[in-house]
C-alpha cells in the first residue's frame, strides 16, 4: 500500500436513519463490494507519483484495502484511523475490508477523510507508510422540499389588477443540487384557484382574478406545493399555506341610515348640551371610513353645531347658542357626511335632514343685566335709592316678579329692596373706611311659582367722603439730648388718613395757638406731607425740666377740611457722644451709687403693700361703725327686688335714652343709636311697599299703619323689640299718675306706699314689695 495514496470511495447512503447498528452493518456488507484500488494500473502496493482520484460506485459488497506484502498468511495487520474510524467505519485487521457500522446521511456529512496502514502483526512494525483516502457519500433523492418560512401572510389591495404580485414563497431541498434532479423544485397551487396563481419556477404568488372586493370577501387561504425531480412522477413534495388579506381602498361613499332625523331639546338647555347623534355608514374600513360631519344649510346653523366623534364616527349635534321657545320653537339642519380619498381625488358624501323641536319650560325671571355695579357716596342718607333692578318672566305667561336680598350677602342689613319695584335703597349709614364694597345678591321670584328664582350680583361701591381727620402715624413720644443745640431735629412727623381722596393726601402741620410761641420747640412743615420738630434753644438740663408737651395740629386738604390735634411728649435725656440715650430719669442723679435697681423695686413694693394694708384697715373700721338702718326708705333701696321678665342686660341701657321712658316729648332728636340687632324680615309680606308710605292726614287707616310700621322697622332709636311700644305718654291719664321712681324727688324724701293696698289685685305685688312691714331688718 503506497504512502500518500488518496482513495475516494463513493458510497450510497444506507436505509432510513434510526435503525440499529447491527442492521446497518448487515446492509453495508450486502450493499458494497470489496474492491482493490490501483494507481496507474498497478497494485495498491506500487510506489510512484501522479496520484489520481478514482470514484468507485458502491455495489453489493464493502470496499477494502490490500497491501502487496500481504501473502495471505495473516502476518499483516491493517489499521484504520481518521474521521469516523471506529465509530462510523471499521476495518478487518486481517483482510483490510472496510465496513460501515453506522447509517450514512449525505445531508449530515458528505465525505470522510480516513488513513490506513499495514503493520507487522509480530513486531508491530509499519510495513508501509500511512496512506490517506476520502470516502464521499453519493446523494440520492431522500429529502422532500420544505418551506422554512411558512406559513406565509400577505396583504394586497382590493380591486388589484390581474398579475399583481402578492408574495414570493421559497422551498429548499436538502439534496445535492449538482447531482441529478433531486433538488430541482417546481411550484403549483393546490387550493386557492381561481383567485391567485403561483409562478412554477420562482414561487411568486400573483392575482389571477380581477375586481376582488374586500367588502364581499376579505381573507383568502392558498395551499401551495413544491415538488422536486422537476415535478416528475416519483418526486418528493412539500406544501405550505399562504394567508392573503385584501386591504381596503376608499371605494364606497358614506350613507346615512335615515333620510330625516327628529330631535327635541328643552329651551333651558345650556350651551354645549348634546341634543342627539346621527350616523352615516361607510363600508370601507380604517382611514377610508373616517368622515367629517358639517352643517351645510338650514335655519339652525347659528343655534346648533355638529362635531365628529373620533372613536365611533358619529355626528354629535349640540347647542351652540341659548334657545328661546317663545322666539323660535323649531329649527331645521341640513347635515353632510363626507370623506375624501387623496389618492383618487374623489369626494364621497351624503346628506340628511335634522328637524329640532324646542320644548317650552317654565323659566325663572331674567334680569336686564348680568351684573350691576353701582356707586354711592358714604354720606348718603338712610333711605337713599341707589338704583332699581329689573327682571321679567321670559315665559309667555309673564308672571309678576317679586324682589328680595339674599340674607347671606347682607348680614349687617345695610340695604333694603322694594319687593314690587326692585328699588334698592340704604337702610343704615354707610362707612367706606369700614366696608368699601357691598356685594349683594338680589333674588327675583315668580309670584305664581315660588320655585322659579333667579339671582344677580349687585356690587355697590362706597365712594369716599372726607369725613375722617388725619392723625400722626408714629408714637407720640420722643426725646432731646441735654447737649442739643438750637435748630436741631427732634422728631420727623408724618400723618395717616383713612380717607382716600382722588388727588392724594395733602397734609398741613402746625402748632396749636397755645404753642405758637413755644420757647423750646418749633414746627416746620416740609410741604411734602411731613414736618419736623426742631429745638429753639440750647442748654437742656434733665434736673431742671425733664418732660415737655407739644400740641401738634394736622389737617387735610379736602373739603370739608378735617383736622386733629395730638400731644407730642418730649423727654430730656442724657446721651453719649453719638446721640444714644443713656438715661431719661432725673432720679438717677440723686440715687446713691451703691443702690441697685433691684433694691429700688423692692423698696417701692414694700411701700405699696403698706398702703394697701392701711386702706383695708380703714375700710373695715368704717363698715364696723356704720349701723343698720331701719328706715323704710333705706330699707327699700337695699332690698333685692326680683322681676319675672328677662331684660336685655347692659344692651337695654345702651340701646336707647332712658329719658324717652319719662317723657317722649322731650326726647332729643340726636338720641343714642341702639346697639341691638334689627328685626329680621321673615317674608315678603313684612316688606312695606312704597305705595303704603303716604301722608297719614289723608284719613286712610291702612296708610297710617303702614307708615308707622315702616318707621318702627327703620328707626334705629326705637326701644328693644321685646318691650311694648306705644305712641302715648307713660302714665298720662292714669289716676295713679307715674309709678316710676326714676323721676321721684330726692332720695331722702318720705314716700308712703300704704295706698297700694287699696288699688286692688293688680297692685298686690307692688304692695307686698313697697308696703309697710312689721320687720325692719335688712332683706339681704
Amino acid at each position: 500500500m503506497a504512502a500518500g495514496l488518496v482513495l475516494v470511495l463513493c458510497l450510497l447512503p444506507l436505509g432510513i436513519m434510526g435503525n440499529s447498528l447491527e442492521e446497518g452493518q448487515d446492509k453495508m456488507a450486502s450493499a458494497f463490494q470489496r474492491r482493490r484500488v490501483k494507481r496507474g494500473g498497478g497494485s495498491v502496493g506500487d510506489h510512484g507519483t501522479g496520484d489520481r482520484l478514482l470514484e468507485i460506485l458502491a455495489g453489493t459488497r464493502t470496499s477494502g484495502l490490500h497491501s502487496d506484502m500481504d501473502k495471505g498468511d495473516g502476518s499483516i495487520r491493517y489499521i484504520l484511523s481518521g474521521e469516523g474510524a471506529g465509530s462510523t467505519f471499521t476495518i478487518d485487521e486481517s483482510t483490510g475490508d472496510i465496513h460501515a457500522i453506522q447509517r450514512l446521511d449525505r445531508e449530515l456529512k458528505a465525505q470522510y477523510v480516513l488513513r490506513a496502514q499495514a503493520r507487522s502483526r509480530l513486531s508491530d512494525r509499519a510495513l508501509e507508510p500511512e496512506s490517506q483516502f476520502i470516502v464521499k457519500i453519493q446523494d440520492i433523492n431522500d429529502n422532500e422540499p420544505r418551506f422554512l418560512d411558512g406559513p406565509y401572510a400577505a396583504i394586497v389591495p382590493e380591486m388589484s389588477a390581474i398579475g399583481t404580485s402578492v408574495i414570493q414563497v421559497t422551498a429548499t431541498d436538502a439534496d445535492d443540487p449538482t447531482y441529478g434532479n433531486s433538488a430541482r423544485v417546481v411550484y403549483s397551487v393546490l387550493e386557492g384557484q381561481p383567485y391567485f396563481s403561483v409562478d412554477a419556477k420562482t414561487g411568486v404568488v400573483r392575482v389571477s382574478l380581477s375586481d376582488m372586493d374586500r367588502e364581499t370577501r376579505e381573507n383568502y387561504t392558498l395551499l401551495i406545493q413544491a415538488k422536486d425531480m422537476g415535478g416528475q412522477m416519483g418526486g418528493l413534495a412539500g406544501t405550505t399555506r399562504v394567508h392573503i388579506r385584501l386591504s381596503d381602498i376608499n371605494d364606497n361613499p358614506p350613507v346615512f341610515d335615515q333620510r330625516l332625523y327628529q330631535m327635541s331639546v328643552p329651551e333651558s338647555a345650556p350651551v354645549g348640551t348634546v341634543v342627539g347623534t346621527i350616523w352615516a355608514r361607510d363600508q370601507d374600513s380604517g382611514p377610508n371610513a373616517l368622515m367629517k360631519y358639517s352643517v351645510v344649510d338650514g335655519d339652525g346653523r347659528d343655534s346648533f353645531e355638529i362635531s365628529t366623534d373620533p372613536t365611533r364616527s358619529y355626528g354629535v349635534i349640540a347647542v351652540k347658542r341659548a334657545l328661546d321657545f317663545e322666539s323660535k320653537p323649531s329649527f331645521t339642519l341640513k347635515v353632510e357626511a363626507a370623506n375624501t380619498d387623496p389618492g383618487q381625488n374623489q369626494h364621497f358624501s351624503d346628506v340628511t335632514i335634522v328637524h329640532l323641536t324646542i320644548e317650552d319650560v317654565d323659566e325663572p325671571p331674567v334680569f336686564d343685566q348680568n351684573q350691576y355695579v353701582l356707586e354711592l357716596l358714604e354720606d348718603a342718607q338712610v333711605g337713599t335709592v341707589v338704583r332699581a333692578v329689573s327682571a321679567r318672566d321670559p315665559d309667555s305667561a309673564n308672571n309678576t316678579v317679586r324682589y328680595s336680598i339674599d340674607k347671606s350677602s347682607d348680614l349687617e342689613k345695610f340695604f333694603y329692596i322694594e319687593p314690587t319695584t326692585g328699588a334698592l335703597m340704604t337702610l343704615r349709614p354707610l362707612d367706606r373706611e369700614q366696608v368699601g364694597w357691598h356685594n349683594l345678591t338680589v333674588l327675583a321670584m315668580e309670584m305664581n311659582n315660588p320655585s322659579q328664582i333667579s339671582s344677580v350680583s349687585v356690587s355697590v361701591r362706597v365712594l369716599d367722603v372726607n369725613d375722617n381727620a388725619p392723625t400722626l402715624s408714629h408714637h407720640l413720644e420722643t426725646y432731646v439730648c441735654e447737649d442739643a443745640n438750637a435748630g436741631q431735629l427732634v422728631q420727623a412727623l408724618t400723618a395717616v388718613d383713612v380717607d382716600d381722596p382722588l388727588g392724594g393726601h395733602h397734609f398741613h402741620y402746625s402748632l396749636t395757638a397755645e404753642d405758637q410761641n413755644n420757647p423750646n420747640f418749633t414746627l416746620r412743615d416740609n410741604q411734602d406731607n411731613s414736618a419736623w420738630v426742631l429745638t429753639r434753644r440750647a442748654g437742656w438740663a434733665l434736673r431742671d425740666h425733664s418732660v415737655f408737651f407739644l400740641a401738634v395740629s394736622v389737617r387735610d386738604g379736602e373739603e370739608p377740611v378735617q383736622s386733629s390735634t395730638s400731644t407730642l411728649t418730649v423727654r430730656v435725656c442724657s446721651c453719649d457722644q453719638q446721640g444714644a440715650v443713656l438715661s431719661c430719669e432725673p432720679e438717677a442723679f440723686t440715687l446713691p451709687a451703691n443702690l441697685s435697681r433691684g433694691a429700688l423695686i423692692a423698696i417701692l413694693a414694700c411701700i405699696f403693700i403698706l398702703l394697701v394694708l392701711i386702706l383695708l384697715m380703714l375700710s373695715l373700721r368704717t363698715h364696723r361703725k356704720k349701723p343698720y338702718l331701719c328706715d323704710r326708705e333705706d330699707n327699700v333701696h337695699e332690698n333685692i327686688v326680683r322681676y319675672d321678665d328677662e331684660g336685655g342686660g347692659e344692651e337695654d341701657t345702651e340701646a336707647f335714652d332712658i329719658a324717652a321712658m319719662w317723657n317722649p316729648r322731650e326726647v332729643h332728636p340726636q338720641a343714642k343709636l341702639r346697639q341691638d340687632m334689627l328685626p329680621e324680615i321673615q317674608s315678603l309680606s313684612r316688606y312695606v311697599p312704597l305705595a303704603c308710605v303716604s301722608d297719614p292726614a289723608d284719613g286712610h287707616v291702612q296708610g297710617f299703619v303702614c307708615a308707622k310700621l315702616l318707621e318702627a322697622d327703620s328707626d334705629s332709636r326705637a326701644p328693644p323689640y321685646d318691650s311694648l311700644q306705644t305712641y302715648a305718654y307713660e302714665g298720662e291719664g292714669s289716676i295713679a299718675e307715674s309709678l316710676s321712681s326714676l323721676q321721684s324727688g330726692a332720695s331722702n324724701s318720705d314716700l308712703e306706699y300704704d295706698y297700694l293696698n287699696d288699688w286692688g289685685p293688680r297692685f298686690e305685688k307692688l304692695a307686698e314689695m313697697y308696703g309697710v312691714t312689721q320687720n325692719c331688718s335688712p332683706l339681704w
